[in-house]
């Protein structure tokens, strides 16, 4: 897997992800998913220099101008909810692309910490010959992507996999680079060292979804 990490760079990114972290910043749901939108947005850029491009002509009422646009087919593939901002940035830059949306939460046995990621709604269109895009803003342990990719099996096989994620714990990018094909990019905004007992990342933001939509039972 080839890692694309932007936090190690300065740019206005990094004021983006300063934002999402704040504690007082947090409280403004609107602003915490319109970051997360506009952090989309910036990692879509970036991938989308590793597309694949062919020369096209354009007619201006004035010619005609040569110019090379993106050709892959994309499916944008999010996990609910907290993948939802996220998958709207990206749609901002990607809107001809098809979209998939796949819902995965932890399940945690009474009080243990100790969980599993159960994946329930799924719709996807096939992927056979596409450049598949997935989204999940918290790569915490990689359980997630690994049900997720388990899941997309039965839709056939991408020509390429791109991740995107806004922070990542360096444990769960390891485990995600066992699983994933070698062919796979992942696009990250941040990479934080450690994960709590709970397997939330540290420092990280909490939890994204709960930010985004508010708190769920």
């Amino acid at each position: 897997m080839t890692v694309h990490h932007f936090g190690k760079e300065n740019s206005l990114l990094n004021k983006f992800i300063a934002e999402i972290r704040d504690v007082g910043i947090q409280r403004d749901s609107m602003r915490f998913r319109r970051n997360i939108e506009r952090i989309g947005e910036i990692l879509s850029y970036e991938l989308s220099k590793n597309l694949n491009y062919s020369n096209t002509t354009v007619q201006t009422p004035f010619g005609s101008k040569e110019i090379f646009l993106p050709k892959d087919k994309l499916v944008l593939c999010s996990v609910l909810r907290a993948g939802l901002p996220l998958h709207q940035g990206m749609l901002n830059y990607f809107d001809g692309a098809e979209n998939a949306f796949i819902s995965a939460y932890r399940h945690h046995r009474g009080d243990e910490d100790a969980f599993e990621v159960i994946v329930k709604y799924f719709a996807a269109p096939s992927l056979s010959g596409k450049t598949l895009v997935l989204t999940d803003p918290m790569l915490a342990t990689g359980k997630t992507l690994e049900n997720v990719l388990e899941a997309l099996k039965n839709h056939g096989k991408p020509d390429r996999i791109h991740i995107l994620s806004v922070i990542g714990s360096k444990s769960g990018i390891e485990h995600i680079t066992r699983i994933f094909p070698k062919y796979t990019h992942l696009w990250i905004a941040a990479i934080d060292e450690k994960l709590n007992s709970k397997g939330y990342i540290v420092p990280g933001i909490g939890d994204a979804g709960d930010l985004a939509f508010g708190m769920k039972l």
